[in-house]
């Protein structure tokens, strides 16, 4: 029974692969869907998104139509008779190409929006998977914790029966039961760690924070080296998004260019004319009907210089902006390989750490069918292997955590 149980304890509680995601991976991403729909922060951002793009309708607009009328109270005499109102209408129509103009900046203001949308979404899907690698984490923390509880009572069990031929004092007894009312209080803390972070996970979701989490605890790590591309970091949505304002600005500066040139405008005026009674004319009471054309000249246009000069400015500015992001991005990138590279090197070790105990265990096992069993190297043992256990947990979480920052800079 006691090898039973010792072969249990060492039972891998971790077992995610990147390769191999299907296991548990259609679970998180049931998850990150769920996520995605509901999350405020989405939608807010899905909102700005549809408002920009909506923005290209609103460029297509002419300037108002003006309408006016006026009375003459003393009607002015001409030849053919009196002027005795005045009717005019005009329309302004802005330089050749500047509706298209306004229609291809806001194009690329909405181009640069989306960027926006793409980056949240990348963010959302990072957060939920971190923390549920956490919560998966803690419930493999707890069933270890569990199973050393377990074993901890059969080697109770052993000491009583020591103590009862006179092999064992019942300090033994004692320090066993000691040692497992501090893996329970362990547990019991894990335990409201997890509620918490299910809450967090929750909020994530967007949905009641006391939900119950369905997480998988079998997680190991992959023995292939997935391929990490650098250059794919050179097209991520955080830099791209540089190069859509960057083109936004362009755009921007041609709709100045345009909305610097002169104004075209077309009108028509309308005067009513009354007839002279006192002779007969040619053309007597004629209305008067005046077609007129209107040309806006820019000629004080310092606003459209520094339009361009402030243009200029910041392309400049983005040019700086986007560079500083990369180096940014590529410190973020080479630390998470290094850190998951790490986690896999401690890995390694936790996992011959846990063999060379097993063997250690055996040995005390078998001293004990002879009858001098030390109770006291049997605790050092169960702790020196519940701590390689928990490392190998954390290393193991560690190394998925920092795979989803992999995953958000290079895919």
């Amino acid at each position: 029974m006691i090898k039973q149980k010792t072969h249990i304890k060492f039972v891998l509680f971790f077992g995610i692969c990147l390769s191999a995601f299907n296991s548990y991976g259609q679970n998180l991403q049931t998850y990150i869907d769920e996520a995605i729909t509901n999350s405020p922060e989405i939608q807010k951002v899905q909102f700005q998104y549809e408002i920009a793009s909506e923005k290209v309708n609103e460029a297509n607009w002419l300037p108002n139509t003006e309408v006016s009328a006026g009375y003459f109270v003393s009607e002015p005499e001409t030849r053919v008779g009196a002027q005795r109102a005045r009717l005019s209408l005009k329309q302004m129509i802005p330089w050749f190409g500047t509706i298209s103009a306004r229609e291809n900046y806001a194009s690329s203001m909405a181009a640069a929006q989306y960027e926006e949308l793409v980056i949240a979404k990348r963010k959302l899907i990072v957060s939920v998977s971190q923390s549920y690698y956490n919560l998966m984490a803690n419930k493999a923390k707890q069933e270890v914790l569990e199973q050393n509880i377990q074993l901890l009572e059969t080697y109770e069990r052993l000491a009583l029966t020591s103590v009862e031929v006179g092999k064992a004092s019942a300090v033994s007894v004692l320090r066993l039961q000691i040692r497992q009312n501090e893996l329970q209080q362990t547990k019991e803390v894990l335990q409201q760690q997890y509620l918490a972070e299910q809450a967090i996970f929750n909020n994530l979701l967007n949905r009641d924070n006391d939900m119950e989490v369905v997480v998988m605890s079998d997680l190991t790590i992959p023995a292939e080296i997935d391929i990490i591309s650098e250059e794919n970091l050179k097209v991520h949505p955080e830099l791209t998004k540089y190069d859509k304002i960057y083109e936004s600005v362009s755009q921007s500066e041609l709709l100045n260019q345009k909305e610097s040139s002169p104004m075209l405008g077309f009108g028509l005026d309308y005067i009513p004319v009354s007839e002279r009674t006192d002779m007969t004319l040619i053309d007597n009471g004629k209305d008067i009907l005046m077609p007129m054309v209107t040309l806006s000249i820019p000629i004080f246009n310092n606003k459209y210089k520094s339009q361009t000069k402030q243009n200029q400015l910041k392309q400049q500015e983005i040019t700086s902006q986007k560079e500083e992001r990369l180096n940014a991005l590529q410190t973020m990138l080479s630390k998470a390989i290094y850190d998951r590279n790490s986690a896999r090197i401690s890995y390694d070790t936790q996992s011959k750490n846990l063999k060379q105990a097993e063997d250690a265990e055996e040995i005390l096992i078998k001293n004990y069918e002879t009858g001098t069993i030390d109770f006291n190297d049997v605790l050092d043992i169960q702790e020196l292997q519940l701590k390689f256990q928990i490392n190998q947990i954390e290393s193991i979480k560690m190394y998925y955590i920092q795979s989803t920052i992999i995953n958000y800079l290079t895919n």
